[in-house]
């Protein structure tokens, strides 16, 4: 069965990282989440997050001692402009490259770029070209 559209709010409730140097990856990660317009929601000693990742120390209660292994997250951005200051802030706070920003073959339109946090997790903004939302965000109160 082929899918066109979803319906179903978040598919992600939230991602954890557990990573060596919270201090290294809190750089790296202010620096392309203000590119890309996502705050900082919180920080404490051991963690901080925003929106739906958290991230922390391997001494943090929630990260149980144990550090995450590779993974690959991909972050929404609103154009090509975007996709490029995200490359430009995470080279210039740690991050490595592992594709510089261009068209990718995924689907026409996909402009991408990718980097290392790190911790080694591969990191990515996307634009998929023009498009329209429905609406800007899922807003969830509690």
């Amino acid at each position: 069965m082929e899918t066109h559209e979803l319906h179903r709010g978040r598919l992600i409730d939230h991602i954890q990282l557990v990573v060596r140097d919270l201090a290294a990856s809190r750089r790296f990660y202010e620096a392309i989440l203000h590119v890309l317009d996502v705050p900082i929601g919180g920080t404490a000693a051991d963690y901080f997050w925003c929106d739906e990742l958290f991230i922390s120390s391997a001494d943090s209660r929630a990260a149980l001692g144990q550090l995450t292994g590779r993974h690959h997250l991909a972050f929404q951005a609103r154009d090509h402009a975007m996709v490029d200051a995200f490359y430009k802030a995470g080279l210039a706070a740690g991050g490595k490259d592992n594709g510089a920003p261009g068209e990718r073959p995924y689907h026409p339109g996909y402009y991408a770029a990718f980097l290392l946090d790190p911790d080694g997790n591969n990191i990515e903004a996307v634009h998929h070209g023009p498009h329209a939302r429905s609406t800007p965000s899922v807003r969830i109160t509690f």
